[in-house]
């Protein structure tokens, strides 16, 4: 790697046509995205150094989107592999969120209060590309509250093949991991947990939503913000985007 390094290096690198005011601004901002990279090292270190969360205080019951068959949080561990990623998809979607529904196939016959979220499904298909390649290292699982057959019906006409879908409509597990407001409704949510000797812990989860009210905490998975912000026009109001019907 130290090799590849070399090949990467060239602090004097410049672009076709680039005014003195340009690169001034440009290497102002390239020391901010240092910093920047740095900070996030840190971060990213204080989360690996979290002391154990709390253990979970039932083996959850879930149900496969596959065949509906009942799955149990511990069995979602495969050997080797003791952190477990979940993303909570809101399926159904907030009750006021009146953007366009699925454009097509069974799931668009719903009534839109009952469909999945567009913002949900953006990130899902994200991670449907990733999963093939997060399952070398740690488990990865979507759950949301809706039955196991409308969630593999979604899955089905989405293309989701690599992800593993569950259903969490029989247990408290959304509730429990404030990913369901008190009235029931579905929020989206992010939680880690982790398996060692004493059992299975909560690790790490998307606190900053709840401190700023808004869903930058999944910055880290969802992609297209990522490559918005490269752009002159930025991510813009992120409230009505994506929108499944494009």
């Amino acid at each position: 790697m130290n090799k590849w390094r070399d090949v990467l290096l060239d602090p004097n690198a410049r672009f076709p046509g680039e005014s003195n005011e340009y690169r001034r601004a440009r290497s102002e901002l390239l020391e901010a995205e240092l910093e920047l990279k740095e900070l996030n090292e840190r971060v990213a270190a204080m989360r690996r150094a979290l002391p154990a969360g709390g253990l979970i205080k039932e083996d959850y019951v879930f149900e496969s989107a596959d065949n509906g068959s009942e799955v149990k949080l511990s069995e979602l561990f495969e050997p080797g592999k003791n952190s477990l990623i979940i993303y909570h998809m809101m399926f159904p979607r907030w009750s006021q969120d009146q953007r366009a529904g699925a454009p097509g196939g069974k799931t668009a016959e719903l009534p839109l209060v009952e469909q999945p979220c567009p913002s949900c499904t953006s990130i899902v298909d994200g991670l449907e590309g990733a999963a093939f390649h997060v399952a070398e290292r740690a488990n990865l699982v979507v759950v949301a509250k809706t039955s196991p057959e409308r969630l593999g019906t979604y899955a089905r006409e989405r293309g989701w093949h690599n992800l593993r879908l569950l259903s969490s409509r029989n247990n408290t597990f959304n509730r429990d991991y404030r990913a369901e407001t008190p009235d029931g409704g579905q929020r989206a949510s992010l939680n880690v947990f982790s398996r060692d000797a004493d059992g299975i812990h909560h690790h790490w989860g998307s606190e900053a939503t709840y401190k700023r009210g808004d869903t930058s905490s999944f910055d880290a998975i969802w992609t297209i913000y990522g490559v918005l912000d490269l752009t002159r026009e930025g991510r813009g109001e992120g409230g009505g985007f994506p929108n499944l019907q494009y």
